[in-house]
């Protein structure tokens, strides 16, 4: 279980470190305010549409509201994502980089990216302003520059998390920015019982950030979870 309580445990006054504090109703509810706090433009709603159309996830507002505010923070002006989709996730990020910056998308679809590319194009962004790489990441991402990325958001295959995290810390310059959507796996990561080998993943590519000496790590609850981590 790598450290991750079960929901039912016990809320003690001082929380261990590590240890996840059980979820209420309140919670929850201030988590909801959070995730629809940002409105979204008709461009991304676009987005969604087509996501749901063709059965494939999106990143939830509050998600999308974070990485648009983490690519402000960081100034990004290269960045680099796994898992175009339709481009919600894509629309955030590109509004909260640079100007002049590019952001470089991977995905194994291309029809998939063919409705990013609209996407973008509806929100305004030039063509130059998204490079779109067809294609399994850990095949491409060999082939993007050491160093060269402010940040990276990775929304693929969750049995490859770790892969990710190996390939994002080469590409990242110092003070670069990682993030993992997914990790709550719906409530998964820290039920006790038996869970998928992409759920047991997600837990190793948790406790591999919360021990490294050379990361900072935090758990951010939107969505389905946003792992943030930053390269010393």
């Amino acid at each position: 279980m790598c450290g991750f309580p079960a929901p039912t445990d016990t809320v003690t006054a001082r929380q261990p470190r590590g240890q996840e504090r059980a979820i209420t109703g309140n919670r929850q509810t201030s988590w909801a305010f959070a995730d629809a706090f940002v409105a979204e433009d008709e461009a991304l709603r676009w987005a969604r549409d087509r996501a749901r159309e063709t059965g494939l996830p999106s990143v939830s507002p509050g998600t999308g509201a974070a990485l648009r505010m983490l690519a402000a923070t960081v100034d990004a002006k290269a960045v680099a994502e796994i898992g175009t989709g339709t481009g919600v996730s894509g629309i955030h990020l590109l509004h909260g980089m640079r100007p002049d910056g590019v952001l470089t998308t991977v995905d194994p679809e291309p029809d998939r990216q063919q409705f990013a590319r609209q996407a973008f194009r509806a929100a305004g962004f030039a063509g130059n302003r998204a490079r779109f790489i067809p294609g399994r990441a850990l095949d491409v991402l060999p082939r993007l520059a050491d160093g060269g990325y402010d940040l990276v958001f990775c929304d693929g295959d969750r049995t490859e998390s770790l892969e990710y995290l190996a390939e994002s810390l080469r590409l990242l310059r110092p003070g670069g920015l990682v993030c993992f959507e997914g990790v709550f796996a719906d409530g998964r990561t820290v039920d006790s019982g038996p869970q998928p080998v992409e759920v047991l993943r997600l837990r190793d590519l948790l406790r591999t950030v919360r021990e490294s000496a050379e990361l900072v790590p935090s758990l951010v609850p939107v969505g389905d979870g946003l792992l943030c981590v930053v390269k010393r």
